[in-house]
């Protein structure tokens, strides 16, 4: 992960507030790529109860690989890096992410990413959850 994206992954997380801190600058282009009070899918975005614990991974799929079915149970933003993602949910709604775009996940939701480019996809997700919390639960795990 280069160092401007680890820089613009920062001021996703950290709000419009340090873009207009640092705008300006001929050294940094600061660009916002989400800010949501809800999910991609319309859900109000609700904090847990607890010690707050974040948490980030990078997930990388083959081209037409899938996620399989899952669910997060804590409020999560995810960026897609490189590639092309699809996210299917039971409902039969489907989401699109390109390089570049970024959503807040729906909670509770089951759903399954696919990989539908010629290349990889590679995306970084974060999660704020409480303090040792499940991150994200499989389908078969029920």
């Amino acid at each position: 992960m280069t160092r401007i994206n680890i820089i613009l992954l920062i001021l996703l997380l950290s709000g419009s507030g340090i873009v207009l801190a640092i705008d300006g600058s001929d050294m940094i282009k600061a660009t916002p790529v989400l800010k949501t009070q809800r999910t991609w899918i319309g859900q109000d975005i609700v904090y847990p109860e607890g010690q707050a614990e974040m948490s980030g991974v990078v997930i990388e799929m083959a081209p037409g690989g899938e996620t399989g079915w899952h669910k997060h149970p804590v409020p999560s933003v995810g960026y897609v890096i490189e590639g092309q993602l699809e996210v299917h949910f039971k409902n039969g709604d489907v989401k699109k992410l390109n390089a570049g775009e970024a959503a807040a996940e729906a909670v509770d939701v089951w759903h399954n990413g696919v990989n539908v480019g010629e290349g990889p996809v590679k995306l970084v997700v974060f999660y704020v959850g409480t303090a040792n919390s499940q991150l994200t639960e499989r389908e078969d795990s029920e």
